[in-house]
């Protein structure tokens, strides 16, 4: 790691915030949407390090450098059986540098299934050109620092992941170079370890850019654990302050199909919604984007509220505390209903909120296990349900599920629950609804917006779903989709009003 203080200013894209970033690892990433200053950072980060007395390369797109890198190529035999030997190997052809007839030096490729040689510079296509200009700068150890600015034009991905390899080669090689890429491309977000992360600069738009100065020892061990599974799809949050992230893959079908018909269609410009296979996974993202600064958002289901990753990142969030605080004030009533004074002496978090939920449901949930007597009917399914839970865990009071299935029952059937529980819990129902929307707004705060009737499912108008588990999943969203597909403009709004409202809000650009 290098230390070198560089200070970027660029008011008439970021006001009077000012870039500040101390260490430097050998490879930097510098990402970002478009309009968002990453050529021009570059361009200062590489200025600040000439002034230091390092020698600095910025290598930009253009028509010249294909001849730069031709010039390199003729006077240096390393580099250029380098990249014979490398290019030869990729294209399964023969590629050499020779001198023309009229003194100019040229490459020649001979296509070795049929024996045919042609001019590269007049022939072949732009990507391997490209490729060729990369790696003469790349295996070029006459500079101290160089800056890819763009390396993805006219390269096929699997070049753009084989270049990738390369520079780590070079790199490991030479441990005092420092590589700087300027992309768009996810197969240039290559982070094999936790530390990878500090060497990427993510850029905004109309605010500076911002990366992550260091990690505790606990974001190192998650980070080191879910980096395996972070795919290319799953890179698309780099290049865009406008990501929304969800649990699944019929969360992202349900909720991409219904982008069109938000109020505002130009909201969601530049917006990808990404599935990341479990709320686990969604706590990593939360925290990726919290720490990197990246103004990423979070929907999810109802269960994510009582366990996993995801809620102990949002809970710790800066963002919610800074939100609780500014609520104590006007809360304080509300507090004094549900807190001792001895625990209004200390500060009330977000997680205090939800182990006071917890318990409430826990009290509920055990009184209706232990009666005997017959239950009204419209309450039977609910009650089948939590009897199901009991049966199937042995501890089924500290289960995600049966604290959503009995919150949800509560939201759905307060009359009714009001006459059948002690007088005790039922007094405590409009208490659990007010704090379940206290609970559900503090966590916007971190743009995570839990879904408040459970699941996805729980909004579908092809079949009454009530209550989680969902079986038969992928059955339901197939109907659900053939029905948004469809429908009218004005149906599809009208059904999933709800959905589209979440979206919104998700969306707004705060």
């Amino acid at each position: 790691m290098l230390h070198l203080d560089v200070k970027v200013k660029l008011p008439f894209l970021w006001g009077k915030a000012v870039f500040r970033k101390s260490e430097w690892p050998q490879i930097n990433l510098i990402v970002g949407p478009n309009g968002s200053g990453k050529t021009l950072l570059a361009q200062e980060i590489s200025s600040t390090f000439s002034a230091a007395g390092y020698k600095v390369h910025f290598l930009q797109p253009g028509t010249k450098n294909h001849q730069k890198a031709v010039e390199v190529l003729r006077k240096d035999e390393r580099i250029r059986g380098k990249v014979e030997t490398v290019l030869s190997g990729m294209f399964r052809k023969t590629i050499q540098f020779v001198d023309d007839i009229d003194g100019t030096f040229i490459p020649v490729v001979t296509n070795r299934a049929w024996n045919v040689e042609y001019d590269l510079n007049s022939v072949e296509c732009h990507g391997l050109k490209e490729i060729i200009i990369l790696l003469v700068n790349l295996y070029n150890n006459s500079n101290d620092a160089i800056f890819f600015d763009e390396p993805e034009l006219h390269l096929h991905p699997q070049f753009q992941q084989f270049f990738m390899n390369e520079l780590r080669k070079v790199a490991a090689r030479h441990r005092k170079r420092l590589f700087f890429l300027i992309s768009h491309s996810p197969y240039f977000i290559d982070l094999r370890t936790s530390e990878d992360l500090l060497g990427v600069i993510a850029c905004h738009t109309n605010s500076e850019p911002t990366h992550i100065e260091s990690l505790s020892e606990s974001d190192d061990d998650l980070f080191r654990r879910f980096l395996p599974r972070f795919n290319t799809y799953h890179k698309q949050f780099f290049f865009s302050d406008n990501q929304i992230f969800v649990e699944g893959y019929t969360d992202q079908q349900m909720f991409t199909n219904l982008l069109p018909f938000i109020e505002d269609e130009y909201s969601s410009a530049g917006t990808g919604i990404i599935d990341v296979g479990g709320k686990d996974e969604l706590g990593v993202f939360c925290k990726v984007c919290s720490l990197l600064g990246t103004n990423g958002r979070i929907i999810t289901d109802l269960d994510s509220l009582f366990s996993g990753k995801l809620r102990d990142v949002f809970c710790k969030d800066e963002r919610v505390e800074q939100w609780l605080s500014k609520q104590q004030d006007r809360q304080l009533s509300f507090y004094e209903t549900i807190f001792s004074p001895k625990e209004l002496n200390h500060t009330i978090t977000l997680e205090k909120l939800i182990f006071r939920l917890e318990r409430y449901l826990t009290s509920i949930g055990k009184e209706i296990l232990s009666k005997d007597e017959q239950s009204p009917k419209k309450l039977s399914l609910y009650i089948e349900k939590l009897e199901a839970l009991r049966t199937k865990h042995v501890n089924v009071e500290s289960v995600d599920t049966f604290k959503t299935v009995l919150l949800q029952g509560i939201l759905l059937y307060t009359p009714e629950l009001e006459k059948y529980l002690s007088k005790a819990n039922a007094q405590t129902l409009p208490i659990i609804k007010n704090l379940y929307s206290f609970i559900l707004a503090a966590a916007e705060a971190a743009r995570v917006y839990i879904l408040p009737r459970g699941c996805i499912e729980h909004y579908y108008v092809r079949n009454d779903i009530l209550f989680m588990p969902v079986p038969g999943k992928d059955r339901l969203f197939h109907a659900e989709l053939e029905h948004i597909t469809t429908a009218s403009t004005k149906v599809v709004r009208r059904d999933y009003s709800e959905l589209i409202t979440i979206l919104e809000k998700a969306l707004q650009r705060l």
